[in-house]
């Protein structure tokens, strides 16, 4: 087997550029000394520098014929490929419940996906690099105030530090992609709780940003009834981007005490 077909129902763009490869398994180095483990090698480009880091190394792999061109090609990741689709298997049983540095080019199709299943595994994973879309990346690092400000911005700042470390073209890529790409770093902040009831958090945070060009008073109403007392505050003037991180910690833990209020009337 000489290679492996992209396939585009699985999001696949197999890159080619061995510097860029290179520079992106060396992403994994801030975190030192812990097993790494890869999302979609396809044909090992990224994996072959992974290799070289010495330490324990496994792979995710969904598409059978990269599963059999891995296995001819990388004989050394012997039982080490794992056969499953990431974003169902148990990452407790990825290294024995031992932390591990999660990387990849992930397939660009499910990048969120992937990520906030890395947020439900926070303690198992103290940092995650790789290479997604360029929107995707940015959207992660913004700052409020930044129009790419949302929701993947402030889960993930909740509990890590987002590093946005190079943008890469279309033209190191087969088949290439309609957007650029970007390598981001994300590692785990000092951050163990947020201080809130973080179920009402990932709401509030989900429920205002998917009507973004709302004010708060506007998007909070399938939590905070309409003409609540608690909506005359000033902060539920403003849209979700103005919002920073603590602003939303505060606004949940304000949030739970007038629900809380508003079922004891009842």
């Amino acid at each position: 087997m000489r290679s492996v077909k992209p396939k585009k129902s699985l999001g696949q763009h197999f890159l080619t550029d061995l510097r860029v490869a290179q520079d992106i398994a060396d992403t994994v180095d801030a975190c030192p000394d812990i097993p790494i483990l890869e999302v979609g090698p396809g044909m090992g480009m990224l994996t072959q520098f992974l290799l070289t880091k010495e330490r324990p190394v496994k792979v995710v792999e969904l598409d059978f014929e990269s599963v059999t061109y891995l296995k001819e090609h990388f004989p050394q990741l012997g039982d080490s490929i794992i056969k499953e689709d990431f974003l169902r298997m148990d990452l407790g049983k990825a290294f024995g419940g031992k932390p591990f540095v999660l990387t990849g080019n992930y397939p660009y199709n499910i990048s969120s996906q992937i990520f906030f299943k890395m947020l439900d595994n926070k303690s198992l994973i103290p940092c995650c690099t790789g290479m997604i879309q360029k929107e995707v990346a940015e959207r992660i690092a913004a700052a409020p105030g930044n129009k790419s400000y949302g929701i993947l911005s402030v889960l993930i700042q909740a509990w890590y530090k987002v590093e946005y470390l190079f943008t890469v073209h279309e033209h190191v890529f087969n088949p290439p992609p309609k957007v650029k790409s970007a390598v981001i770093r994300m590692t785990r902040n000092e951050t163990q709780e947020l201080g809130c009831n973080e179920k009402l958090f990932k709401q509030i945070v989900k429920t205002t940003f998917n009507q973004r060009r709302k004010t708060l008073r506007n998007s909070i109403s399938p939590i905070l009834e309409k003409g609540h007392p608690l909506s005359a505050d000033p902060i539920f003037s403003k849209r979700p981007e103005q919002l920073s991180l603590q602003e939303f910690i505060d606004l949940t833990n304000r949030l739970e005490e007038a629900l809380a209020g508003t079922d004891t009337n009842r």
